[in-house]
Order: structure tokens, then sequence, then C-alpha cells
């Protein structure tokens, strides 16, 4: 069995023209509360990611497209509403030892072509100084912050169990992921809403990557986790941020 990407990239509306879904039990985000959400564009959005400073960006692997623009400083992304800055990629870098097959390091740093201008619209969130909480003891509040279908969207969920996590994905969790939400289902990212953040205690711990369906009972999403203490690729990689290219 292989891992799918559990919201693939995709045009805004479907060839009816009605706008697709994305988050699932969410809440619109108080405009401009989460300064580092930006919407990856191709004409059109079709993944999220985050800035981390004011020339990089991190969204999932799988979102990858040679050529892409960075929309900044969005709230509703149907309008223009004068806080935006549109910068095209310089470089789009998937981890080298992402698998399409499995999803495993589904991580991958956008170059931008000019510098952000940070302000009150626009400003980074920090990486982690930690890896999230041990999970197989403590639920913790995480917030995932996504478009839907223009406005963003803010949702509270929980991490869950390591165990809690292979159970529902038998042999098909690596130790680059982890689990958040509920199995009972309800409250999930869903499709368009890949390489969004996920926030906890104001330090990006997660990329929206896979799953199966969206808010199913028994499957939760699965994110990719920034920063491992013990698996040094991501690491690593995650140091191309701060060295000048």
């Amino acid at each position: 069995m292989s891992a799918h990407p559990l919201h693939p990239p995709y045009n805004s509306f479907n060839s009816s023209g009605k706008a697709f879904h994305n988050i699932v039990g969410g809440f619109e985000c108080t405009p401009h509360s989460e300064p580092h959400q930006v919407s990856l564009n191709a004409g059109y959005h079709f993944c999220g990611g985050s800035l981390v400073n004011e020339n990089w960006v991190v969204s999932a692997a799988h979102c990858y497209q040679s050529r892409l623009q960075v929309r900044l400083g969005e709230h509703n992304i149907g309008v223009n509403e004068g806080t935006e800055q549109f910068i095209d990629s310089s470089r789009v870098i998937p981890n080298p030892d992402y698998d399409s097959w499995t999803i495993d390091n589904d991580i991958m740093l956008i170059k931008l072509r000019q510098p952000a201008t940070l302000n009150s619209y626009v400003q980074p969130v920090p990486l982690p100084r930690s890896c999230a909480p041990n999970t197989s003891r403590h639920l913790v509040p995480l917030a995932l912050i996504l478009f839907y279908p223009y406005f963003l969207q803010c949702l509270n969920i929980p991490i869950l169990s390591d165990s809690d996590c292979r159970n529902s994905y038998p042999g098909m969790i690596t130790d680059s992921m982890f689990c958040a939400g509920y199995l009972e289902g309800g409250k999930d990212s869903c499709q368009g809403d890949s390489g969004g953040p996920v926030v906890c205690n104001n330090e990006l711990q997660g990329i929206v990557s896979w799953g199966y369906g969206c808010a199913e009972k028994d499957h939760p999403g699965v994110y990719t986790k920034v920063k491992l203490n013990n698996f040094s690729n991501v690491n690593i990689y995650l140091n191309f941020l701060i060295v000048p290219l």
C-alpha cells in the first residue's frame, strides 16, 4: 500500500465552476493574524506554504512546480486587498530524499526572486527550537492555517500519539511524519491545503502532507515534521534557509 497526498494541488474551481471545499470544521482566521501564511499560485491557488525568512518559503514537496508565484499578505485570495505581495520563485527545491510513492520527507524550499518586505501583513514564522512534545502522553493543540476557498481559515487540532497514528495507517507512517486531528473525524485539512503550516507554541512544527479522504473516521491527517532529533536529512536540508544561495 502506498501513501497518497492528502490534499493534491488543484485548481480552485472544478469543471462546473463551483469552488472546491478545503478545511473541514474550521473557522475564518482574524484577518492578517497569520502573516507567515502564503499562497502558491500558478494562475490559481494550488498549495499553501510558510514564510520562514524574507527570502525563503517552506511547503510540501508534492506541491512541486518548477515555476510558481508566492502570494504573501493575503486574507481573501479572491480579491485584491492592497496588502498583498506577489513574488516569483527563483528556485524550487524539493527535499532530495522525498519519496513520491510513500510521501516520506515531504518538504520543499522555495527561494523568492526578491526578498519579501516585512510589515504587519507579512512576517516569518519561527522554526522550532525543539521537536513537538511527546505525543504518546499529551494531546497538544495545534493551529492549522489554510485557505477555504478564498478566506484564510484556522483549525485547532490535537497531535495524536504515535501508536494511534501508526494504527490508523499500518506500515505507512515514517519517522518524518506525525498525525493530528480527531479519530472520530469531523475536523481536518482537505483538498488544496497541501503545504500549509501547522503551528504549535508559535513555531512551525508541521506541514500539511497526506491522508485518506478528508475528516474521515479513523483517518487523521498526516503531517511532515519540520524538525526531528534523529533525522538529520531534514535538519541539514533546513540549513539551506540560513545559507546564502
